[in-house]
């Protein structure tokens, strides 16, 4: 069986964004087989899987990153191109019925969309994201928050298969 992951290593330090050795991951298609509201149906695998949803909204158009917890964005309608790692990062295209999760430091920016793009955002069950900016100043104290964020007991789309227990837990810092 394919693995339903493709991973982008966003490792370098860029700025005052961190980043992390875990790779970001996205889900194309996530939501391929999912009937009816598509907002809904990833608010519920998220919950499911113990990331309770959080918001509904676009990205922001700056680039911003947490210090102290993963982030999944399932989106549900339009596309955007977002901009991960820092001002040198990759622009990655997401569109409706994908998912990204991304690592806890690596920053994350959409830099264009359709009029209509909108995700919905989680977090793993007990974490509250922090907001912190691209401000090389702050850098190495956003690192040592970063290095201690838990891995997630479960993968937000994939629960015990596959997702962050294959692609996270061999980085050695799982169980």
């Amino acid at each position: 069986m394919k693995d339903p992951v493709e991973i982008y290593a966003i490792k370098q330090p860029c700025g005052g964004v961190p980043n992390n050795s875990l790779p970001l991951l996205i889900y194309p298609g996530a939501a391929a087989q999912a009937t009816g509201d598509l907002a809904d149906w990833f608010e519920q695998c998220f919950e499911r899987n113990d990331w309770p949803p959080r918001w509904r909204y676009p990205i922001f158009t700056y680039t911003h990153f947490h210090s102290n917890t993963h982030e999944v964005l399932g989106v549900y309608q339009g596309s955007a191109q977002v901009q991960f790692g820092g001002e040198a990062g990759p622009v990655l295209t997401l569109k409706q019925g994908d998912a990204v999760l991304i690592p806890a430091g690596v920053g994350h920016k959409q830099i264009a969309a359709t009029q209509d793009f909108m995700a919905v955002g989680a977090y793993p069950r007990g974490f509250s994201p922090d907001k912190c900016l691209d401000k090389p100043e702050q850098r190495d104290a956003m690192q040592r928050n970063v290095e201690r964020v838990p891995l997630p007991d479960s993968d937000p789309l994939l629960g015990e298969r596959s997702g962050i227990n294959t692609h996270w837990r061999h980085q050695g810092r799982g169980d």
